[in-house]
């Protein structure tokens, strides 16, 4: 683990949107030379869920985290019609095209990695590498009515005690050997505190008026999109106990793309946070395979 005396470097970024929503990333700095690491979030997570995984990486790579409309520091839409998937994607490609990136190393977890495989839809010659994180072109439909029951309920705590407690009743079979200074770090990446002193989520609840309608989930032939990751590294990282991305569907995409490699979390559900050893180790075999096909070339 890090060491939290010493929290790696970070700056915070802003960009507009085409609709005119400033929206917020965070940059850590790294070697120039490699592609940057393009990090997205899921449903109803910012910046923070990337804090740790950025203190592993920054430094011998550049990470960049994005923050979706309607989350943390960034802007919530005028129209909650706007969140959706293609409207994600139409953000980062803003972010992308004002960094100038022109290659990168895609980093999804569950709603962050349907965009990530829509951005090698939409320009695959750019992405050198992809992590999809407990997610894939199949959604467990009993998995995202579990995310539709609860995304979109406002809460509030008077402390980070309570509010972890509500953590930890929500998520217990997701994370089971989880104890209260685990809660209270994920309590802490959920929820902001505000000038008059409550605790409550940290993000915009009509994002759960789109998802509600069925289809809006992901968007267009997600299979058709994951093969669009042909040929450059690949990494599935799925949760033993997910109910968002079935055994089956993580099978079938390992067996579609050879390049694709499944790791499968033990003892986590949806999603697993990239702190685990399994994950850490995927992910480094992730970068490895990138700069190996970086020298090949």
């Amino acid at each position: 683990m890090s060491d939290r005396r010493n929290p790696t470097p970070y700056e915070d970024g802003f960009w507009w949107s085409k609709d005119g929503l400033r929206l917020h990333y965070r940059d850590y700095p790294g070697d120039a030379a490699r592609p940057p690491l393009l990090c997205i979030p899921g449903l109803t997570r910012n910046v923070r869920d990337y804090v740790n995984f950025a203190e592993r990486f920054a430094g011998d790579w550049r990470v960049i985290v994005v923050e979706l409309r309607g989350r943390g520091d960034s802007a919530y839409a005028k129209d909650p019609m706007n969140y959706v998937p293609l409207t994600y994607l139409q953000d980062i490609e803003a972010l992308i095209d004002a960094l100038k990136l022109d290659r990168f190393v895609v980093i999804g977890t569950s709603l962050g990695g349907i965009l990530g495989m829509l951005l090698a839809a939409t320009g695959p010659q750019r992405i050198v590498g992809a992590l999809l994180n407990d997610v894939g072109p199949e959604l467990n439909p009993a998995g995202l009515a579990r995310i539709r029951d609860y995304v979109g309920k406002p809460m509030w705590h008077d402390t980070w005690v309570h509010a972890a407690r509500s953590v930890a009743e929500g998520n217990g079979d997701v994370y089971p050997d989880y104890d209260i200074q685990d809660w209270l770090a994920m309590a802490k990446r959920l929820y902001k505190l505000t000038p008059g002193g409550r605790i409550v989520l940290d993000y915009d609840m009509r994002i759960a008026e789109p998802f509600r309608v069925p289809g809006n989930e992901a968007g267009p032939d997600m299979w058709k999109a994951f093969d669009a990751l042909a040929g450059k590294p690949v990494a599935a990282v799925r949760g033993e106990r997910s109910d968002i991305l079935g055994a089956e569907a993580a099978e079938k995409m390992a067996d579609r793309l050879t390049e694709c490699e499944l790791t499968t979390v033990p003892r986590v559900g949806h999603a697993p946070t990239l702190d685990e050893p399994e994950s850490i180790a995927a992910t480094e075999r992730l970068l490895a395979r990138v700069e190996q096909a970086a020298e090949a070339v």
